[in-house]
């Protein structure tokens, strides 16, 4: 292995410093010394070419010892800025955050069911209304969807759910018309990201996430990274062929098959009608169960058939990737609460050998934002940092 050359050494604790001063906040030089192991002199030099270049500036003298102050140092916040767009097919909503992740800009653009204007116009009317800064670097987009890597246009997806969307060269053609490096990612691989780091899974480098809504969807992660898959369509388990559900074969592929017709909210919402359960959707209904669930046997009989539907496609990824977390989820989870987690947990470990911890999300408001936006940051901060 070759030494490493001068300028390759202050790359490395220049970004040293950078990432110390991103999780500890403002900090004096002593202390960026302390922690990256740097001499004063070298700090110091180090302080100065992060000033030149924009990426740090001064903030405050701090009182010591009788007679002796310290500079405080911290990120510039201006240097650059991230966004992250959701994308669903009633509104697009927006956040952009300066280079410390703090939050400088929200909007919401509700969008009708047959949109006007192009993919491209509505997305930049979205991003315009959040007021962006000069400065924006990076945007990344969850949508209902993936990208196949292999070919450049949106899959796991009809031109009904995502209008506007199946174009070739997708994410080159939504970086061109806004103007900045784009990525399009899938939701639900999005909230896995917020949950590693904000949430249930963080500190685990294998996990699967449950996402039970109207709709279906997993994320995988293993050694700490997202697996997408050949296709982009890893985690994509709503297709998933499961017992006591119809297969594409008899409904087509477009159809409503496999896991999600067994465990979609509709499917839940009718099988919970049949245990005598209201509600005017699937949320008020899971809701009701377990309200009524400690004086009512029909009530818990329905809640534990939820719970057994849900636990045969998690049987099913526990069987194949043997995670150590499960973290659920989604309308259908959220609504059941504690009391479903426990229910669906016994199941599972009633039908795999292996026995994963199984969790709730603890990442509150939106996570596909959340997510999106942490990995805009990423992508911002390694373009900008040394």
């Amino acid at each position: 292995m070759k030494p490493g050359t001068p300028s390759l050494l202050r790359a490395i604790n220049d970004r040293a410093a950078l990432e110390a001063l991103l999780e500890r906040g403002p900090l004096t030089r002593p202390e960026i010394g302390t922690l990256t192991g740097l001499s004063k002199p070298t700090a110091s030099q180090l302080l100065s070419r992060l000033q030149e270049a924009g990426l740090v500036v001064l903030d405050g003298i701090r009182e010591g010892l009788p007679g002796r102050t310290a500079e405080v140092y911290r990120i510039n916040p201006e240097a650059a800025y991230a966004a992250a767009l959701d994308v669903t097919p009633d509104r697009i909503e927006v956040r952009v955050a300066d280079l410390t992740g703090t939050v400088v800009g929200e909007h919401t653009l509700e969008t009708p069911r047959r949109p006007t204007g192009g993919l491209v116009e509505r997305l930049k009317s979205a991003l315009a209304g959040a007021n962006p800064p000069p400065g924006l670097r990076h945007v990344v987009i969850g949508v209902q969807a993936a990208v196949d890597p292999s070919t450049g246009k949106l899959g796991y997806a009809t031109a009904k759910d995502m209008p506007g969307w199946q174009i070739p060269d997708l994410v080159p053609t939504l970086g061109k018309g806004l103007g900045v490096p784009v990525d399009v990612e899938n939701n639900v691989n999005l909230v896995a990201l917020a949950e590693q780091a904000h949430g249930a899974a963080r500190g685990h480098g294998d996990f699967v996430l449950l996402w039970a809504d109207e709709g279906l969807g997993s994320a995988v992660v293993l050694g700490g990274r997202l697996h997408r898959g050949a296709t982009g369509g890893a985690g994509e388990v709503g297709y998933m062929p499961t017992p006591g559900a119809p297969t594409a074969r008899e409904t087509g592929r477009t159809g409503d098959h496999g896991y999600q017709a067994l465990t979609g909210g509709r499917a839940i919402h009718k099988l919970l009608r049949s245990y005598g359960v209201r509600g005017a959707d699937f949320r008020q209904a899971i809701t009701n169960a377990v309200r009524l669930s400690p004086r009512s046997d029909d009530a818990r009989a329905g809640l534990r058939d939820v719970a057994a539907r849900l636990a045969v496609g998690l049987a099913a990824i526990t069987s194949v990737l043997d995670p150590a977390l499960i973290v659920l989820t989604g309308g259908v989870l959220s609504a059941g609460g504690e009391t479903l987690r426990e229910l669906i947990e016994h199941e599972l470990h009633a039908q795999t050998i292996p026995r994963p911890q199984v969790r709730l999300s603890s990442v509150e408001g939106n996570p596909v934002l959340a997510g999106a936006l942490g990995l805009a940051l990423d992508a911002t901060r390694e373009e900008v940092f040394p």
